[in-house]
């Protein structure tokens, strides 16, 4: 099955505590249906330092679900994403205002 989202989607968060807010997609797991975003689902990790990192407390964004994601249109409002074929290639727009992804 096709992806709806992709790495570089921008998109918007539609339930949970980062309800709201956007960023922009940095990897998709698509056996577990779960994506990470930039700036959203935040989680602090502590880590012991090393020879070349520095440890303590670091702010690492944790992977969230793909059904709480909503790909922004040009218009940056949420919207649903669909499959048509052109010029013999299938690709992805957006229901809103039909245009292609």
């Amino acid at each position: 099955m096709a992806a709806k989202l992709k790495k570089g989607d921008k998109v918007v968060v539609l339930a949970g505590k980062d309800k709201g807010k956007q960023g922009e997609i940095s990897s998709v797991d698509p056996k577990a249906g779960k994506a990470i975003v930039d700036g959203v689902n935040i989680a602090i990790r502590h880590t012991r330092q090393s020879q070349n990192a520095q440890g303590g407390r670091i702010p690492q964004a944790m992977p969230i679900q793909l059904s709480n994601l909503a790909l922004l249109d040009k218009n940056g409002k949420a919207t649903r994403v669909g499959f048509r074929e052109e010029d013999g290639k299938k690709v992805r727009y957006a229901k809103t205002t039909g245009e292609t992804v």
